[in-house]
């Protein structure tokens, strides 16, 4: 059983930079001894125009039933004949997946040392399995499981039984390939859940920490997923309990993520359902990339999310090398236990789980342990507090922990009008007890520069209206002297 993946490039970015996000040299074939068989990776063409990695998995039968993997669905012993003679060698299924994440497990991870930048971004990419099986649903079930999933083409075309004899009908395989744009470990990690999902059987026994794999994978996609239940159920072999835990903690996800769910945040969910020729750039993301800008700038590599609700900003720090030491703080220790699956702190390696430290803590009281960092972050927080506790939040964070850098993001009330699905009069969100027009926030932000000795600059976060402004605004805090004028006082 094999499977290709492919990418294309030009001379400034060459394809083969694939190389390096597999971490599997393009000019060397290797080989990779699995319980199951022999993993062989090679590259059957790379140039900076294409390259294409191919993944060949050669299932020894003997090893199998050794093992005690020469069983059936559901457990059930396999005829004598059967455990040798099989699919298993031709038909990608759960042992291609095993494969896949022992010899791609730093890509299934998203890290890459040398390009960051690439393992980050969304890549073109071809995928490419010649036979796939497809039990209970065929070429109709590949598309509703990968149709939802971001890629612009699914293409299942299914396998005749016998070119010969057309009469005799399809197979159960497919052909199966995916075409579009995203990163390389989202595309792995679909690959790594929906292959034994659509074999509906695992090769392996399956064990309670089958629940962890899963969520991991499915970080970021499952939870929405409109066939999330027979991912589930199929993944962990129909087995009841471990089908119900998964169940369970996939809906603490989504309901953490719906609790942070802005109006524009929504809005932007409709563009790009209705949108697909031009899908704008979510205002989140948006917002994500201008406070990175503003801590690259502030040449900040110590930072402090403060209010880092599920871990976005976090996540997006971890990407950038230059922040070696990230810190994320929240009032509610559920969502800190999501960013923690989130940024898969558990299966993290030594040196990047160094990098990051996630706290729980109020912004409205002094904490020792924040002092002493280059830049704060205080991203759609302000809003979330009564108006008469900003005082202590404000000499929390200017007067206590007093980092070099302190960036503010928050909503622009006048930018209200532009929203279609926000009835007028409504704040964007239920847990927003104030939103300030731009007059008020720099009223508000001049005035706590000048009490705690920073300087301040505003900028427009999203399209800047001519009329009504930006949907975010943003202030970046500068420290400009040591000592807060209400101390010297």
């Amino acid at each position: 059983m094999f499977l290709t993946i492919s990418t294309t490039g030009t001379h400034e970015r060459p394809a083969t930079d694939l190389g390096f996000l597999l971490h599997k040299h393009p000019e060397k074939a290797q080989t990779f001894s699995t319980s199951h068989g022999t993993a062989h990776v090679l590259y059957p063409e790379a140039s900076a125009e294409r390259c294409t990695a191919a993944l060949l998995l050669e299932v020894d039968p003997v090893a199998l039933v050794r093992r005690g993997k020469g069983k059936g669905r559901g457990g059930a012993p396999d005829s004598a004949l059967a455990q040798y003679v099989n699919d298993r060698p031709y038909a990608a299924s759960s042992l291609l997946a095993v494969a896949l994440a022992k010899v791609f497990k730093s890509a299934l991870h998203g890290s890459c040392a040398a390009l960051p930048e690439r393992a980050a971004a969304p890549l073109p990419l071809r995928i490419e399995i010649p036979a796939l099986p497809a039990r209970g649903g065929g070429a109709e079930l590949v598309s509703r499981l990968f149709g939802p999933l971001g890629w612009a083409s699914v293409e299942a075309e299914p396998v005749v039984l016998d070119p010969e004899f057309p009469e005799w009908g399809d197979s159960r395989y497919v052909r199966l390939v995916l075409e579009g744009e995203l990163r390389l470990a989202d595309a792995l990690n679909q690959l790594y859940v929906l292959l034994p999902v659509l074999d509906d059987a695992k090769h392996y026994w399956v064990a309670p920490d089958e629940v962890d794999k899963l969520l991991r994978a499915g970080d970021g996609w499952l939870a929405d997923h409109p066939e999330q239940k027979l991912i589930t159920s199929r993944y962990l072999s129909r087995r009841w309990g471990l089908t119900r835990e998964a169940t369970e903690r996939l809906e603490l996800v989504r309901l953490a993520e719906a609790d942070d769910l802005d109006v524009e945040d929504v809005d932007n969910a409709v563009d790009e359902t209705t949108d697909t020729e031009e899908r704008p750039v979510p205002l989140a993301e948006q917002r994500r990339d201008a406070i990175l800008g503003a801590l690259r700038a502030a040449d900040a590599s110590r930072v402090l999310d403060l209010g880092c609700g599920q871990g976005q900003l976090v996540q997006a720090l971890l990407k950038d090398v230059r922040f070696t030491d990230i810190v994320g703080v929240d009032v509610s220790a559920r969502a800190l236990s999501v960013a923690a699956r989130r940024l898969r702190l558990e299966r993290m390696g030594e040196r990047q789980a160094g990098r990051v430290t996630l706290l729980q803590g109020s912004l409205t009281y002094t904490d020792k342990r924040l002092a002493g960092y280059d830049a704060a972050v205080l991203s759609e927080v302000v809003e979330h507090l009564d108006l008469p506790r900003l005082p202590a939040l404000e000499y929390a964070v200017f007067g206590s922990a007093r980092p070099r850098t302190v960036v503010v993001t928050t909503p622009n009330v006048e930018y209200n009008v532009r929203w279609e699905s926000l009835p007028a009069g409504h704040v964007r969100h239920g847990d927003h007890r104030f939103e300030w027009t731009r007059e008020e926030f720099r009223q508000w932000a001049e005035a706590v520069a000048g009490r705690y000795g920073y300087g301040v600059a505003h900028a427009p976060v999203g399209p800047d209206d001519p009329e009504v402004g930006p949907p975010t605004q943003m202030a970046v805090f500068t420290r400009t002297d040591e000592t807060p004028k209400e101390d010297a006082a």
